[in-house]
């Protein structure tokens, strides 16, 4: 009997105990947090999903189909944490390889600005023989992308309301400004910041440069050079090594044949302190 009444009677509680119901009330939060990860990974892997489907869909440009095993599109966007219902500003878009994607990844509820200058409209586009902007239109009417805006102008100087843009990109083109001239790249920017929510990001890729070389002639820039552009400018920055290929050589340019546009490529993440 002893032992009956000792287990259905609780021991006296100290001051450091509590009650089940307090621990199942301290536990909550907890699991609210656990609750809201889980949930948050199971969304973003249904968009992965859904954007490798789109990417390999029939209304998808072959000529790019054959980038994505170089550029890898889809964990690009994962490690930028863009998502559907997104507000994104694909900066100098040329012929629009990244504005078909992000088309497709934000989903109608989200909307794409592709921007390019006049100038940028003019160049062949990639390996084919017509214009960036034929190429660009052509990706919008036969992908059915509505929820593209074109924008016309220099990427620093856009009729965007400021703090209007979720994220930001900038793949393989700061090298040419940063080279040229690297306080206008540090202008540049200041200039997208503006564009950004607080918490907003610029993703930025690049063909990787060594010190010490013609990096304008080859259109490379080192990493430490973006690294401080980013950190002057006020940004918390991430890296991934996604894009790196330590099989790149480089001391030659990225139009070398020799490495069929395979370059060393660094990729970070540009974050808006939340203040």
């Amino acid at each position: 009997m002893l032992t009956h009444y000792t287990r259905l009677c609780p021991r006296p509680r100290t001051r450091g105990d509590q009650s089940p119901q307090a621990t199942l009330m301290a536990t909550l939060p907890l699991l609210s947090v656990f609750a809201l990860l889980f949930w948050q990974s199971a969304v973003q892997a249904q968009d992965n999903l859904a954007l490798r489907r789109a990417l390999a869909g029939p209304d998808r440009d072959v000529s790019d189909f054959m980038r994505d095993e170089v550029r890898r599109p889809a964990e690009v966007l994962s490690f930028l944490g863009i998502s559907s219902g997104m507000t994104v500003l694909d900066g100098y878009a040329a012929g629009g390889y990244y504005t078909f994607i992000l088309s497709k990844a934000v989903g109608p509820d989200g909307t794409v600005y592709a921007q390019n200058t006049t100038r940028g409209l003019r160049f062949k586009e990639d390996r084919q023989d017509i214009t960036q902007g034929e190429a660009l239109a052509s990706k919008i009417r036969d992908g059915g992308l509505n929820n593209v805006r074109q924008l016309i102008g220099p990427l620093g100087e856009l009729a965007l309301a400021a703090e209007s843009v979720d994220t930001i990109m900038l793949m393989q083109t700061l090298h040419d400004v940063y080279n040229g001239n690297p306080a206008r790249a540090l202008n540049l920017l200041n200039n997208l910041k503006r564009y950004l929510k607080p918490g907003g990001v610029i993703g930025i890729s690049d063909h990787v440069g060594s010190a010490g070389r013609d990096n304008a002639d080859l259109h490379r820039m080192e990493i430490q050079q973006a690294l401080t552009l980013a950190e002057e400018a006020g940004f918390i920055v991430q890296q991934s090594e996604l894009l790196r290929n330590p099989a790149d050589d480089h001391s030659r340019s990225i139009f070398d044949p020799r490495l069929a546009r395979n370059t060393d490529r660094f990729l970070l993440r540009l974050i808006k302190p939340d203040l």
